[in-house]
């Protein structure tokens, strides 16, 4: 039976440390811009601080990490690419972008009702000596592409490379671990195969406090928060994500 991987992210344990971001940036060979700003810069995973909107001392604050949904059914950005370098793989539900493939066009910003996809503007490049220590399984993107996350792909292809080599037809679950999941210091991101009713991102999904954000679009999100405050679980329906139902939205990352 084909996976479907998909992510649990608890908002009531995120503190909003900021360390999936991190760690996604290095495990994925994201380069640091010091010329870039909020709309020019690259990360494959944001944290975004929402609030309940009331005055102190009502007021409640709460981090949502922010990453592609992985979208199932009518997936936007793959509906809008010209050059087909997005795809959605069957053995796995992950949209993966194709870097080699991508023009620059970027239809798939425009698209993605997410905003999780970024354009890189320059060359990536490394402070001297930084280059050491790239991640020699993830090829580093050029300049004027499209990139986003695609759950630690690398990580999946060594997951695949350790089964064949002990004669296994599918990988183990804890052979194939995002680099978010296995940084997030309060164990509030879980990762796994949807598909698997023992796993715990199926247990989690099951969660009567449990969403999904815009599941009115119907495109089948395969990241599911999970909030036991009401206000919290407002944000599925909210404009853009990090919107709060009252009040203003900071970034991080």
């Amino acid at each position: 039976m084909n996976k479907r991987y998909g992510m649990s992210i608890d908002i009531d344990k995120c503190t909003g440390c900021g360390a999936c971001v991190l760690a996604c940036a290095v495990e994925n060979n994201v380069p640091p811009l010091p010329k870039a700003n909020d709309r020019r810069g690259i990360t494959w995973m944001r944290v975004y601080k929402i609030d309940n909107g009331e005055e102190y001392p009502e007021r409640r604050s709460a981090f949502v990490p922010m990453l592609c949904q992985q979208c199932g059914v009518e997936t936007p950005c793959a509906h809008v690419c010209p050059q087909q370098a997005v795809e959605l793989d069957p053995a796995t539900g992950i949209v993966g972008q194709m870097a080699e493939r991508c023009l620059g066009c970027r239809y798939c910003m425009a698209a993605c009702p997410y905003h999780a996809r970024y354009f890189n503007w320059w060359d990536p490049s490394w402070p001297a000596g930084m280059e050491k220590t790239l991640n020699p399984d993830v090829a580093p993107r050029m300049r004027g592409v499209v990139e986003k996350c695609n759950f630690c792909h690398g990580r999946w292809h060594r997951a695949k490379e350790r089964a064949a080599a002990a004669g296994q037809k599918d990988i183990r679950p804890e052979d194939y671990v995002p680099a978010c999941v296995e940084a997030c210091p309060t164990g509030a991101i879980r990762f796994g195969d949807l598909n698997d009713p023992s796993s715990e991102v199926a247990a989690a999904r099951r969660d009567p406090a449990s969403f999904r954000l815009l599941e009115k679009l119907g495109t089948d999100t395969k990241i599911y928060y999970h909030s036991k405050r009401d206000w919290v679980r407002q944000i599925a329906n909210a404009p853009h994500p990090g919107g709060s139902p009252g009040g203003k939205e900071n970034i991080r990352g």
